[in-house]
C-alpha cells in the first residue's frame, strides 16, 4: 500500500512538472505562453493547388502568409514568426511538419484558399445525322440515325466565404505519436527529474499514456479555441463564415506537428468575387488583421489562464 502511494505521489508530481512546462503555470520561469508561431503557406512550386481565373492557391497563400508574418511581428513583437516557405517552392507535408517541429513552434497556422467545382449544364441546340456500322446475322450494314447536338455550359460555383479546420485528434494515431514525442522532449528537459526517474517514466506506460492523452487534448482544445475565434473575427469583419470544423482526413500536416494547429481557408478562389478579394490589397490586409487579432485574443486567453492558476 505504501509503495502504491509513493508511485501515485511521483505520478502526480510528474504531471505537475509536465503541465508546468507546457502551460507555463510557473509564470516566473516561463512568462510567455506563445513564443513562436509557424506559418505554412499551402502548396507551392510544382503543386499550384486550386486554380482561379487568373491566380493559383499557392501564389495567393504565399502572399497572404508573408503579409501575415509582418502583421504579427508588428502587432505582437515578442512573438517570433517562422514560415515553412518564403518562395514558390514545393515542400511535402512531411517536410512542412519537420520544419515546424524543428523550429519548436507553439502554434501552427496553415494558410490555404478553398475551391468548389463549377456547375455543369447541358442543352440540345440541334440535331445531326450519324452513321453507325451494325452487325446482324453475321452481316454488316450501315445505319444512319439522327442524334442531338448538345451545348455544355460551366458556371462558376457560388460557394464563398471562410472556414477554419482543426484535426480530430481523438481519431488520429499520428497526432498521438506527435504528442508522445513532445512528452519525451519535455521529460528530458525537466531539471528536477533525475535520469533514474526518466527511465522509470519511459518504462511506466500508463503514466506516459496519460501524459500523451493530456497533451493531445490540450492541442485539441487550444486549436479549437483559436479556430472558433478566427471565424468569429471573420464574421465581425463582415465576411461570410462557414464556421470552424473538424477534419479527420485530408489535412495530414495538422496531425504531424507537435503544437496546436489550424488550417484557414481564406476564401474560394473558384468564386470570381472571392478570387478578386483574395488578390486585392484590401482583402489580404483584412484577412491578416483578422488572424492577427485572433492570435492576440488566443495569447491573452492563455496568459489569463496562467494568472488564474498561479493565484
Amino acid at each position: 500500500m505504501k509503495q502504491n502511494r509513493l508511485i501515485l505521489a511521483f505520478t502526480l508530481t510528474l504531471f505537475s512538472l509536465f503541465i508546468g512546462e507546457f502551460n507555463g503555470l510557473y509564470a516566473q520561469n516561463n512568462p510567455k505562453t506563445l513564443k513562436r508561431i509557424i506559418i505554412d503557406p499551402g502548396h507551392g512550386g510544382t503543386d499550384p493547388g486550386a486554380n482561379g481565373r487568373y491566380s493559383t492557391e499557392a501564389a495567393v497563400s504565399l502572399a497572404i502568409s508573408t503579409k501575415l508574418a509582418d502583421f504579427i511581428r508588428e502587432s505582437i513583437p515578442d512573438v517570433e514568426v517562422v514560415l515553412t516557405r518564403t518562395t514558390d517552392i514545393f515542400n511535402s507535408v512531411v517536410e512542412k511538419a519537420k520544419i515546424a517541429n524543428a523550429a519548436k513552434g507553439d502554434l501552427f497556422i496553415c494558410i490555404h484558399t478553398n475551391s468548389a467545382d463549377p456547375s455543369r449544364s447541358r442543352e440540345i441546340v440541334g440535331h445531326t445525322n450519324k452513321t453507325y456500322t451494325v452487325k446482324k446475322n453475321g452481316k454488316k450494314r450501315k445505319v444512319t440515325r439522327q442524334v442531338p447536338l448538345y451545348k455544355v455550359t460551366y458556371t462558376p460555383s457560388t460557394a464563398r466565404g471562410t472556414e477554419t479546420f482543426i484535426y480530430n485528434v481523438v481519431k488520429s494515431d499520428q497526432r498521438k505519436d506527435m504528442a508522445g514525442e513532445a512528452v519525451d522532449d519535455v521529460v528530458e528537459k525537466l531539471d528536477s527529474v533525475s535520469e533514474k526517474q526518466i527511465k522509470e517514466i519511459e518504462a511506466a506506460d500508463p503514466t506516459r499514456s496519460m501524459m500523451i492523452s493530456l497533451l493531445t487534448q490540450q492541442y485539441f482544445q487550444r486549436a479549437a479555441s483559436l479556430a472558433l475565434t478566427i471565424e468569429e473575427e471573420f464574421k465581425s469583419a463582415g465576411r461570410l463564415s462557414r464556421e470552424a470544423k473538424q477534419r479527420q482526413k485530408g489535412i495530414w500536416v495538422l496531425a504531424a506537428v507537435q503544437m496546436p494547429a489550424v488550417l484557414v481557408e481564406t476564401g474560394f478562389i473558384s468564386n470570381p468575387e472571392d478570387e478578386d478579394y483574395l488578390n486585392s490589397e484590401e482583402g489580404q490586409d483584412q484577412i491578416c488583421e483578422v488572424i492577427t487579432k485572433s492570435i492576440k485574443r488566443y495569447k491573452n486567453s492563455l496568459e489569463n489562464q496562467i494568472k488564474t492558476n498561479a493565484n
